[in-house]
Formats: C-alpha cells, structure tokens, sequence
C-alpha cells in the first residue's frame, strides 16, 4: 500500500472510531428519558429577581423559571420539582445529581462551562451598578470605583459580577461578598459598600420593588473595558454527561425565544427587547 493510501485509511479509521465513540455515549446518555419516565425534572434555582424569585404565594417564578416551565411543556414533561440552592452552590449541586438542571439567569462563561453544559443563550444583560440615593461618590463604572481610595463595591458571591471585579484589579478589602442582590441591597443602604454590581435587569428590578427609595442605578454607566469573554449572556445550565436532555432543551427553545410571547414574558419582569440574546450561539458565547 502506497504511503499515501496507508495515511489515508488510518485517518477513515480513527474518524470512524471517534464517531463510534461519540455514537455509544449519545446511546448510553439516558438523561432525557430518565426524566419523562419519572414525569418530573428537578429544576434548582436561586433568589435574584427578576430572574428567579418567589411570588408572594410561594409560587417559583421569574424570568428563567417562566421560560422553563414553558420549555418542560414542550419537551412533555409533566411535572417540576423546585429546588431552592444557594447561587454560588448550585454547580456542585448540579454535578451532584441534587437537580437535573439550572434556572436562575446563569451567564454563560469558560470557567462554568468547563464543569457544565449550557442551553443556547435566552438572554444578554448588560452591567450597572446601583448607588445611594444622588450617588454621592459620582460612581459611573466599576473601573472608576476601583481608583477611588476607600471605595467598596458588592458583588454576589460566585456571581460573573464578582470575577469581573477581581478580574479588573479589586482587592478583598475593596470587594464585599454577599450570597444574594437583597443582602447587597442592605450593604449599599447602610454604607457598608458603596455600590453593588449586578446585572441590568436586576438593578431595574431592585429599583422598581425599593420602598426606601434610598438607592438609585448610577447613570449614566460605562461598560467595563476588561471583560470575560462575551460577557452577560444567560442559559439554563445542565451536567456535563446529560447531552441529550440539553440539546433536547435547546432545540425546544428555537421555537419560544425572540417569540412574541416571550418577549411579553419578558415584559413582565422588566427586560426589554435590547436584552433578547440575537443569532449568537453558546459555542460563539464561548469562543475566544
């Protein structure tokens, strides 16, 4: 056999036997047909409205809850079981096998997706920082705050928000960890901190829902320079080995997300239109 041929049949064989590969661990994958055999999906979710929080009722609700439901539907799941975890464990709780699948506007990001799997991108939400009332300090982006001396800024504990803010320079001293946006809330009313940092549609809900009115969104608000990749794009969240449970989630969502009636859903908690995730795809998300 010419050396040519001999490169030629060892390359057919090896890409035969990666496809064999791939082929025996789609076949063994059961995640999707566990669930509806069971008729119940374990969904984990965390307290941040307007992406996941409890109604006055109790009932489960919010941005990522809502299309949720709507996808469970479609993929002909009958029931959910609602778990509540605490956001900077729900990944462990994930690989655990404690839920089936995140719901809790989780940005997509390397260092998550290197753990788990994600859907395709539901949708993008841009920084913003919230102040006291008149922002007293004249806070208008994270780096800013960073240069100010004796400035303090929150960030929910293992929040895209909080890896930023290491990421561009802040030290424990000038970073206050909180487990949830009403803790930060708290921090920045009582002096604690002078800002927190969380995503757009967060601060608008905070502000919208806040009593006191003691607190505002520092407009206007500069983009951080540094970021992480494609930073603010979230998805619902699956374990690494359930592949046919996330691309059956993900090919159900095609036909809801950019909808008309989920951007009425959307609505309904605060997002605009500006905050649909467009064409990008989670590997694109992803890339460098």
């Amino acid at each position: 056999m010419k050396p040519f041929h001999r490169k030629a049949v060892i390359l057919l064989i090896t890409i035969f036997a990666f496809a064999a590969a791939l082929l025996s661990i789609f076949l063994r994958d059961t995640s999707l047909s566990r669930i509806r055999k069971a008729g119940v999906i374990r969904i984990g979710y965390t307290v941040e409205a307007p992406y996941a929080f409890l109604a006055p009722d109790g009932k489960v609700t919010g941005e990522s809850p809502e299309v949720a439901r709507r996808i469970v539907e479609r993929l002909g799941i009958p029931g959910i079981e609602w778990r509540y975890v605490k956001f900077s464990h729900l990944i462990d709780d994930l690989e655990a096998g404690n839920i089936d699948v995140i719901a809790s506007g989780m940005f997509i990001t390397p260092e998550r997706a290197r753990r788990a799997r994600f859907s395709e991108p539901t949708f993008h939400a841009r920084q913003a920082l919230l102040v006291r009332k008149g922002n007293p300090l004249a806070l208008h982006s994270y780096e800013q705050a960073l240069k100010r001396p004796g400035t303090r800024i929150t960030a929910i504990s293992g929040s895209v928000e909080e890896q930023l803010l290491l990421h561009i320079g802040y030290s424990k001293e000038q970073l206050v960890p909180v487990p949830d946006a009403l803790t930060g809330l708290s921090a920045v009313e009582s002096g604690i901190a002078d800002g927190l940092a969380l995503s757009s549609p967060t601060l608008r809900w905070i502000t919208s829902h806040n009593r006191g009115n003691r607190v505002e969104i520092a407009q206007p608000f500069d983009q951080p320079r540094a970021t992480i990749g494609n930073l603010g794009y979230g998805a619902f969240v699956f374990r690494k080995q359930d592949g046919a449970l996330q691309h059956a989630w993900s090919d159900a969502q095609k036909g809801f997300i950019g909808s008309p009636d989920h951007v009425h859903l959307l609505k309904r908690f605060g997002f605009t239109e500006k905050e649909l995730p467009g064409r990008i795809t989670t590997a694109e998300v992803l890339s460098p």
